[in-house]
């Protein structure tokens, strides 16, 4: 008697939950990511070998360009407005609610002198990327750069981090040592001694057998 053959049947797989699981992925990454603010300056870092990563946040970055600008940024939200209103009453310049909403987005980086902030807060975003800004004074006649240095430090230790900021030094390839070094100099002559030098990661050379 001849043998009666199973009948075979290809297996499948339903892919309705991979498919599901990767829409909410998707939709995860898409509601939990902060993109990088866009900056005032480009900067182009040198390279080293150091590993060392700098926080993600509570940072307060201080960079200077090829053309000796000095600009400030504070990743703070909760701190902003207080900073703005802070250092303009230092210097008798006071800002509109609007003046100071549009500084939370500017906040991140910018190098304009304080005097000169209520007209670029009052530009709109497309309009702000066309100025040239000159840069934060940062000399001895003239220091509003340690102002919102320290302005950014005594918020940051009332705010629900109770320490200061981190500092990160970002200096351009070709920027100017000395302006590097006077920058370096103001904070440490208001004992502001910690802070991180931004680098970009340089390949390790490998070692031979």
């Amino acid at each position: 008697m001849p043998k009666v053959k199973p009948h075979r049947t290809s297996p499948s797989l339903d892919m309705t939950p991979m498919v599901d699981l990767a829409f909410l992925l998707v939709t995860f990454f898409m509601l939990t990511t902060k993109f990088a603010p866009e900056e005032a300056v480009v900067v182009d870092t040198p390279s080293s070998t150091s590993e060392i990563r700098l926080p993600e946040s509570h940072v307060i970055t201080i960079a200077v360009d090829k053309d000796k600008r000095v600009f400030f940024g504070v990743d703070d939200d909760a701190i902003k407005s207080d900073l703005l209103t802070q250092v303009g009453a230092k210097y008798g310049v006071s800002f509109t609610p609007s003046q100071i909403q549009a500084f939370k987005g500017v906040a991140s980086s910018f190098g304009t002198p304080i005097e000169q902030l209520p007209a670029l807060l009052s530009l709109d975003s497309e309009q702000r990327k066309n100025v040239k800004q000159t840069g934060i004074p940062a000399d001895s006649v003239n220091n509003q750069f340690i102002e919102w240095v320290q302005t950014a430090q005594q918020l940051s230790r009332k705010s629900a981090y109770g320490k200061p900021s981190y500092v990160a030094i970002k200096g351009d390839g070709n920027a100017d040592v000395p302006t590097v070094k006077r920058v370096i100099k103001l904070m440490q002559d208001k004992n502001i001694n910690r802070f991180n030098l931004i680098t970009d990661l340089e390949t390790k050379p490998v070692a031979g057998n």
